[in-house]
């Protein structure tokens, strides 16, 4: 499946993501119901300043004493008491309110990092079960996009806006609740020009769930870049691409911000649309409040508070209204980050799968087909037994499928027709980890991984004493290379190994399969990329690796050819030839005879 693809098409089943995203929330449930309960005065007590203008401006202003009754009994609080209490109760509420939100912030914090961090950890195991297939599909930069940023906007974002709408809307309700005290008749005209205000935001929802697929999408595509430009450095100087790449770049950036500005375009009138709503009741409320305040149906000081409250209204409603915007853009990335959880590999174990312990007789393939794309066969009807501890060169020209050939046999890549089996048993019968794990691969460039030599080396075998791994050095023939190494073994490497030479890399990894001591060995081209002298040294290596093993050579080497049991030649897809050396040459016109005197002969010259 092609992640560039995909495009969130569940971003507006706003109920079914909410059921996705649940289980990761449920966990922490406790600490999220705790800060809503943050929230609700935090956001109520926005109406405190509001409300505390009436009595200002109706006692204090106006130089009025509060005289009111309790259980039968007359109080006075006189103006001038207002005038030291109200002040400094302001300032009271404003400390326990920023204590609040110090506490919301924080709690929301922890719980979003906590569940993004789940969210992150379930996608990486998805990720690291995918076939090979799929990485062939999708770029690098789609991938990590995909499966760090989109997890990070989804399930981050999710807490936070609940908690933003939380704080807004009790805010808005403390607020409303004052106007309602101060005029339940400006309230109406206030609360129903409000609501009107939230129209463009439905209004705008597609248009920005569009523009946030197609961003993302963009982002991992100059991710992709950035990738490449950092892997292909050498190349990129050797053939001069740096405009190529630059370009591209140029390209992927600006398609970002048009997309961004197009989405500008299309909702920034929100906002002045919003605000000149909100004046036109501004407006209403001041003509209509003019009139209760001569008519004596209202207080100079209730009138104050109104407004007030209607003007810090207009933050919170505001506040809402970007929520919202900004909450469809977290269901776009959640819509995506649930279509990484329903991918499924496409090499699985069958479920009456048997454990497979070492191989007794022999490998067969019959009548294997397969093709990468529908309609283009890379192997065709393909016959072949390779017997237990025999050693089988695969020669032919480039293309040919002989990479493709040995792929199959750890189900890297499961096979359209036909069957391969190990002792009589067809490997998709056997659990992918059982399969692999009597398996040992060498490659012809070898991925290392960051961290030591030693960790390296280890990760054939974890379990491997100390005697087995010394014993994998001494077969790999690193002792020189690590007595010049200040730190051995644990000499830490840099990404993908580039500290060391490609001969150095080759023998880490063949000490590697070695420690794995499995009985069946694949040597994809392993000497094919380097020099005489560390091809010699890691030919060596080899030859200690497949002692009384059952192996597969790619190679392009002719002693390593010559000293195989038997050699398979495959052109097009097709076993063409199959005999020792000896008998390939003796056919006169044959694929190999030619092969040999065009690519082997000068080795034999030079030998």
């Amino acid at each position: 499946m092609k992640l560039s693809s995909t495009t969130a098409q569940s971003s507006f089943k706003y109920g079914w993501l909410l059921s996705r995203i649940f289980p990761y929330i449920r966990p922490y449930m406790l600490r999220i119901i705790c800060g809503f309960i943050v929230a609700i005065p935090l956001g109520l007590l926005d109406g405190i300043t509001a409300f505390a203008l009436k009595p200002y401006m109706d006692y204090v202003v106006g130089k009025q004493d509060w005289v009111f009754h309790l259980l039968g009994q007359e109080y006075i609080l006189t103006w001038q008491l207002f005038a030291f209490i109200i002040p400094f109760g302001v300032i009271l509420f404003a400390g326990f309110q920023g204590v609040l939100r110090y506490l919301n912030d924080y709690i929301s914090a922890w719980t979003s990092q906590r569940i993004t961090n789940d969210v992150k950890m379930d996608l990486f195991h998805k990720l690291i079960y995918m076939d090979p297939q799929f990485y062939d599909e999708n770029p690098s930069g789609i991938i990590i996009s995909r499966y760090m940023n989109d997890p990070q906007t989804a399930s981050t974002g999710i807490v936070d806006q609940i908690k933003t709408i939380t704080t807004s809307l009790f805010g808005a309700l403390g607020l409303i609740a004052v106007m309602l005290y101060s005029s339940w008749k400006l309230a109406v005209i206030g609360v129903l020009v409000l609501g009107v205000a939230f129209v463009p935001v439905a209004l705008i929802r597609k248009r920005i769930k569009s523009a946030s697929n197609k961003n993302m999408v963009i982002s991992g595509n100059i991710t992709t870049n950035i990738n490449e430009t950092y892997s292909g450095n050498k190349v990129m100087a050797a053939y001069e691409l740096q405009p190529r790449q630059e370009k591209s770049f140029k390209q992927q950036i600006w398609e970002s911000f048009n997309v961004n500005m197009s989405l500008t375009k299309r909702s920034a009138w929100m906002s002045p649309l919003m605000y000149l709503i909100a004046s036109v009741g501004i407006a209403i409320v001041l003509g209509y409040g003019t009139h209760l305040i001569t008519s004596g149906q209202m207080t100079a000081g209730a009138f104050a508070s109104f407004v007030t409250s209607l003007l810090l209204l207009y933050k919170p409603v505001k506040t809402l209204g970007n929520t919202l915007t900004n909450i469809q853009n977290i269901f776009v990335a959640m819509g995506r980050v649930f279509e990484l959880f329903d991918l499924n590999p496409s090499i699985t174990d069958r479920k009456d799968a048997v454990t497979m312990h070492g191989l007794n007789d022999k490998i067969e393939f019959k009548n294997v087909c397969f093709e990468y794309t529908p309609d283009h066969p890379v192997l065709k009807n393909l016959n072949l037994t390779v017997n237990k501890n025999e050693t089988l060169a695969v020669v032919g020209n480039s293309g040919g499928g002989k990479s493709t050939l040995v792929n199959l046999i750890p189900r890297f890549y499961d096979i359209k027709s036909g069957s391969i089996t190990l002792d009589g048993i067809d490997l998709r019968d056997y659990t992918i980890q059982s399969l692999r794990h009597n398996i040992a691969m060498v490659f012809q460039d070898n991925f290392l991984f960051s961290g030591t030599i030693r960790e390296n080396i280890m990760m054939g075998n974890p379990n491997a004493t100390e005697e087995e791994l010394n014993r994998a050095i001494e077969s790999a023939h690193l002792e020189e290379m690590l007595a010049e190494l200040p730190e051995g073994l644990d000499t830490l490497l840099g990404e993908r190994g580039l500290t060391l030479s490609g001969g150095q890399r080759q023998r880490v990894a063949i000490a590697r399969a070695m420690i794995k001591n499995t009985p069946i060995v694949i040597l994809d081209e392993a000497t094919s990329a380097l020099d005489n002298k560390s091809e010699a040294i890691v030919q060596k290596a080899l030859d200690n690796l497949i002692q009384n093993k059952t192996v597969f050579v790619i190679a392009h080497r002719l002693s390593t050819i010559k000293n195989a049991d038997r050699i398979a030649v495959i052109n097009e897809g097709e076993l063409v030839e199959l005999g020792n050396h000896e008998e390939l040459m003796a056919i006169e016109h044959g694929q190999y005879r030619a092969l040999y005197e065009m690519q082997f002969k000068k080795q034999e010259v030079t030998a």
